[in-house]
């Protein structure tokens, strides 16, 4: 078996840094190292690897590098695996890696190959979470700004509270329906990263993506719903509504959104989908 490192050398805030000397003391497995120098980069090489039949392709970054990897490796035989080196880091936390880079790496020593779902929003991949809303004009002014790190993301969205809900219709298993909300995440993992967990409960191998409707409620309760979502327990909030789904429309009047934290503008109406058993991924004890 041989690792093909995919390494982004500026995601989040550099703890990759020595990373090939960890690599080289901790990891008991054949491997070699490449590294990204531009956005799309990843996707290449992750490409690369699947010609030279690479066995599992690892993303060092975070869940926009993750992207992009994916993107290669659904539907072919290389499994992906993920060292959390980004700002949120939140499939490879979903999937239990460890957040201690040399510790992430021994990891990789007992991982085994399992299959999960990916997604699809108008034919653009994603494979943790995903949305429109406020998390996407959070992910928007994230993306323009130079510093990286959770407490940077944190002051965004300190900042950008007076945002107010928009109204949006959905369609799903040939139900139609109005909602007016803050967001809506996509969400085929848990969290958006650092343990903060928009749908605690969700599988990327149930083939089900959890809609996860966070409806318009006052200002003052704002602080309790983050509570609530950095306790891991956002399904027991009464702001959210949350519906399983293999696919919804959204009509929306603006077409941002976020794919794994990366934005993105696409045209209305969207349509979000399943694609169960399509990416083969690296993960500890066979987290799921």
């Amino acid at each position: 078996m041989k690792i093909r490192f995919i390494i982004n050398p500026i995601s989040g805030t550099g703890k990759q840094k020595g990373i090939e000397e960890l690599i080289q003391n901790n990891l008991q497995i054949e491997y070699d190292i490449f590294y990204t120098e531009k956005g799309g980069d990843a996707t290449i090489l992750s490409q690369k690897a699947i010609n030279d039949k690479i066995d599992i392709a690892v993303a060092v970054g975070g869940d926009g590098t993750v992207n992009e990897c994916a993107k290669a490796l659904i539907g072919s035989d290389i499994a992906l695996g993920v060292i959390p080196c980004g700002s949120g880091n939140g499939f490879a936390y979903h999937l239990g890696m460890e957040k201690d880079i040399e510790k992430a790496i021994k990891q990789l020593n007992t991982c085994s190959v399992n299959t999960v779902d990916s997604c699809t929003a108008n034919e653009e991949e994603f494979v943790n979470v995903s949305g429109i809303g406020f998390d996407a004009h959070i992910a928007k002014l994230f993306a323009n700004n130079r510093k990286r790190g959770f407490l940077i993301y944190l002051k965004l969205i300190l900042k950008e509270l007076t945002y107010r809900p928009k109204a949006y219709k959905l369609e799903y298993e040939g139900k139609r329906i109005k909602v007016r909300a803050y967001l809506i995440s996509f969400a085929n993992a848990s969290q958006y990263g650092n343990d903060f967990k928009i749908s605690p409960n969700a599988s990327v191998c149930d083939g089900l993506i959890d809609f996860v409707i966070v409806k318009e409620f006052s200002k003052w309760k704002i602080p309790f719903f983050l509570y609530m979502i950095a306790k891991g327990k956002a399904h027991l909030s009464e702001e959210i509504e949350l519906i399983q789904a293999k696919e919804m429309i959204i009509e929306a009047k603006n077409g941002l959104l976020h794919l794994d934290g990366e934005p993105k503008k696409l045209n209305s109406p969207i349509t979000i989908k399943i694609h169960p058993k399509t990416l083969k991924i690296f993960s500890p004890n066979g987290k799921k």
